[in-house]
């Protein structure tokens, strides 16, 4: 078995992210870059760009969104898994996901995209050790209570300053968030100083890092 080798058991776990999303690409990369033992070593933006990666890379393990543009998800993880490669789809639909779908398309983890920061690390890790991961549907509900909607030692932020982190994290300018929502400029301006200070990060780019981190953009690509 490939995990016999010991030499290759102490190097980092290689990994390709894969998401149509920019900021949640941004964030699964954060997230998995700061555990030691992970690398995030390629980035793609649709299926196809991470078949074509995973064939040039070969890392020990690729996490593909469900949907892209170009090729998706699964039909991506089809070409993949024969590249010896292990695959984890992120899904936001936990009443699609079962082990038929699965072994259909050589998936090793089908995992819902409200997982948590710490749950996907060490699906990374179960994963690269030859385990086969799925979150069944009834622990959407469970993932969620567990979640914590900020991170520990920081403000809670309130239902208002969640809308505007919101759509920050999507991209928006100051002024088109104060259109959406109704506000004026200023008051947009002063959330998201606010936002900042409370997540203690140091602009509006971490911000949306942390919305990422935080869950509050998995319902995007529904």
């Amino acid at each position: 078995m490939e995990d016999a080798d010991p030499h290759k058991a102490n190097t980092p776990i290689r990994v390709v992210v894969a998401d149509d999303f920019e900021l949640m690409r941004i964030g699964l990369c954060t997230v998995l870059d700061a555990e030691p033992d992970v690398s995030v070593v390629g980035v793609a933006a649709n299926g196809q760009e991470a078949v074509a990666l995973c064939a040039r890379l070969r890392p020990d393990v690729v996490i593909l969104d469900e949907r892209m543009p170009v090729l998706d998800g699964m039909e991506a993880a089809r070409r993949i898994r024969p590249l010896g490669v292990r695959v984890i789809v992120l899904s936001p639909h936990g009443d699609r996901l079962d082990r038929a779908r699965m072994a259909r398309y050589g998936l090793d983890g089908w995992l819902l995209k409200n997982i948590t920061r710490a749950a996907l690390v060490e699906a990374v890790r179960q994963v690269r050790q030859g385990q086969t991961l799925i979150s069944a549907p009834d622990e959407a509900a469970r993932l969620s209570q567990i979640y914590s909607p900020v991170p520990a030692g920081q403000e809670v932020l309130t239902p208002r300053e969640l809308d505007v982190l919101r759509l920050l994290a999507q991209g928006k300018t100051n002024a088109e968030i104060a259109n959406d929502l109704a506000l004026s400029r200023g008051t947009v301006k002063a959330y998201v100083e606010q936002i900042i200070a409370k997540l203690h990060v140091s602009g509006r780019t971490h911000a949306a890092v942390r919305a990422v981190e935080m869950g509050l953009l998995r319902e995007a690509d529904e």
